[in-house]
């Protein structure tokens, strides 16, 4: 019989981010108090299962989200660099109109073609960075499961690009709430299936717009 193995991307916790900043991969967002319960909630939800391997993103609020993890399973977490936040221009402003960046004449250029997208990291190379990852973490944890902490937006381009859907979306219909945990399943080497659950919901804000 071919072994199944499942692949779990689980977003990090709610970030304090008082100013409401997209804070990218700018070092230094930690959880909030509502972040660190959403991690140990997560890490209930993965309660009895078949956790054999742990990667993270290198940001400090995926390897946070970790850490229930690490001592639920008393496993070490591997830090993944493919697993880190999109890069993006508009990293370290907040994004809008009125008092936002939009309203700054030398921010447009940026936003010529939503479809690639113009602002930061292609899609195209965030799902094939985002496969690299899950493939390795599907290999070293053949017929058990792993999980991998990432961030928002990674975690649903690699979903679109399992499902076969388009890449270019709308960011308020992305389906990756704050800890939520999207699964993939694999019969060997084939995907045979994609699933979604939000072990945390009710806690903190809620998805939100900025952030990932």
């Amino acid at each position: 019989m071919t072994e199944k193995t499942i692949v779990h991307l689980l977003r990090h916790g709610e970030v304090h981010n008082p100013d409401g900043v997209l804070y990218g991969r700018l070092p230094g967002f930690r959880l909030s108090e509502d972040g660190n319960e959403m991690a140990r909630t997560a890490a209930k939800w993965f309660e009895g299962r078949d956790v054999t391997a742990l990667y993270s993103s290198p940001m400090q609020r995926a390897l946070e989200t970790a850490a229930p993890l690490v001592d639920a399973f008393e496993l070490p977490v591997t830090v993944d660099d493919r697993l880190i936040e999109a890069d993006n221009h508009f990293e370290g402003l907040t994004f809008g109109v009125g008092a936002g960046s939009l309203r700054r004449p030398e921010h447009w250029r940026y936003l010529w073609n939503p479809f690639r997208p113009s602002w930061g990291e292609p899609y195209t190379e965030i799902a094939r960075r985002m496969r690299s990852a899950v493939i390795a973490a599907r290999d070293a944890a053949t017929g058990h499961e792993a999980v991998l902490v990432s961030h928002q937006l990674p975690i649903w381009i690699l979903r679109l690009h399992a499902e076969h859907r388009r890449l270019w979306h709308h960011p308020r219909r992305r389906e990756c709430d704050l800890a939520s945990v999207t699964s993939l399943e694999f019969e060997g080497s084939r995907l045979v299936g994609t699933s979604y659950a939000e072990p945390a919901a009710g806690i903190g804000r809620g998805t939100g717009v900025a952030g990932a």
